[in-house]
């Protein structure tokens, strides 16, 4: 997979303004974005409606954690925009977990449309082995984090979010097909914000992610475009 494909730009704004001038000024390099929380709340579906149309591509990163049939509704709303990955939590269980699996592939076909990979978050990338001991895990990062994206691929999920220090043994314990969307990554010439378990995007692709995210590196920089292409080119030396 080339690059360019590998690589999904967070629109970390609450503009819609803000967020399709991203879009726009880098199509041409980066054709997957981001579109979380922040962004979401503010615009609501339009904003994914309005980036599909610049033909370009969306993970919807909501995090869906809630019961069964909830989740399951999300993850039908979520297929039907035309996302092409969206996420809920790990922790929400097997029983969560598959009925998105389920709801996005029913939605698919009523749609007569390509399914939305569903992927699951496992440990957020702010977290260290400390943070995790305060919410009661006792378990390394390591095998918490195999654990539950073990539990997401028996419940039928495309892949799971994990950050680059986990890419190595996820990949060996789940194959070459399984998803691994990482976050986290951040090139040697930029700060490392709140992320905890960070790594430059050479790294995170040579330790077999699928894709990486990043943000500010590039949606801070004067010169997105140029910020995206020195990342691309990263990836390919």
């Amino acid at each position: 997979m080339d690059p360019k494909d590998k690589l999904i730009i967070a629109l970390d704004t609450d503009s819609s303004d803000k967020a399709l001038s991203m879009v726009d000024t880098l199509k041409k390099e980066v054709n997957f974005f981001k579109i979380g929380f922040e962004l979401f709340s503010s615009c609501g579906p339009a904003i994914v409606k309005d980036v599909l149309k610049r033909g370009c591509r969306v993970f919807l990163d909501l995090k869906y954690h809630d019961i069964p049939n909830t989740v399951g509704k999300a993850a039908a709303a979520a297929a039907g925009m035309g996302v092409s990955v969206f996420n809920v939590h790990a922790l929400g269980g097997y029983d969560m977990m598959k009925r998105a699996a389920e709801a996005a592939e029913e939605e698919a076909k009523r749609l007569k449309a390509p399914k939305s990979a569903v992927i699951a978050v496992t440990v957020l990338t702010s977290m260290d082995e400390m943070a995790l001991k305060k919410v009661g895990v006792s378990d390394t990062m390591n095998n918490e984090v195999l654990t539950l994206a073990k539990l997401a691929r028996s419940a039928g999920l495309d892949g799971v979010v994990a950050s680059p220090s986990e890419i190595k043994p996820l990949r060996e314990a789940l194959g070459g097909d399984f998803l691994i969307v990482t976050p986290g990554v951040r090139p040697e010439w930029a700060a490392k914000g709140d992320q905890k378990r960070v790594a430059t995007p050479k790294e995170a692709v040579s330790a077999g992610a699928s894709y990486i995210v990043v943000g500010r590196p590039v949606t801070a920089a004067e010169d997105m475009a140029a910020a995206a292409r020195k990342i691309l080119e990263e990836m390919r030396s």
